[in-house]
């Protein structure tokens, strides 16, 4: 498939950009479906940290909960779903190093 250089608009900040025949055959190489929205200076905005499109700083939930193996309260950094099981530091650490694979020395 030949790709040829395209104009886009900015989502952001209505100007208009080149999406590069290479940038669409890198997006085709990854598998993405979408092309880009932003121009390149808000896309840099944006990853900084300086906004989430329209002036408003991106929040992180903290929620105080239950450690689901040893019961201890603890917050994390998102809202639980119901059903699933949400650990503290110390018991998530625990899991993940014994859920990991050993490698196997020859």
């Amino acid at each position: 498939m030949e790709f040829q250089d395209r104009v886009l608009r900015c989502a952001e900040c209505n100007a208009e950009f080149i999406f590069t025949a290479g940038e669409q055959m890198f997006f085709a190489d990854k598998g993405f479906k979408n092309e880009p929205k932003r121009c390149k200076s808000c896309k840099a905005n944006r990853a900084a940290g300086n906004g989430n499109g329209n002036g408003n700083a991106v929040q992180r939930v903290e929620t105080k909960t239950t450690c689901s193996q040893c019961g201890k309260e603890t917050t994390v950094p998102f809202k639980p779903t119901q059903g699933r099981p949400v650990y503290c530091r110390e018991c998530f650490q625990h899991r993940r190093t014994v859920s990991e694979p050993r490698a196997v020395a020859m």
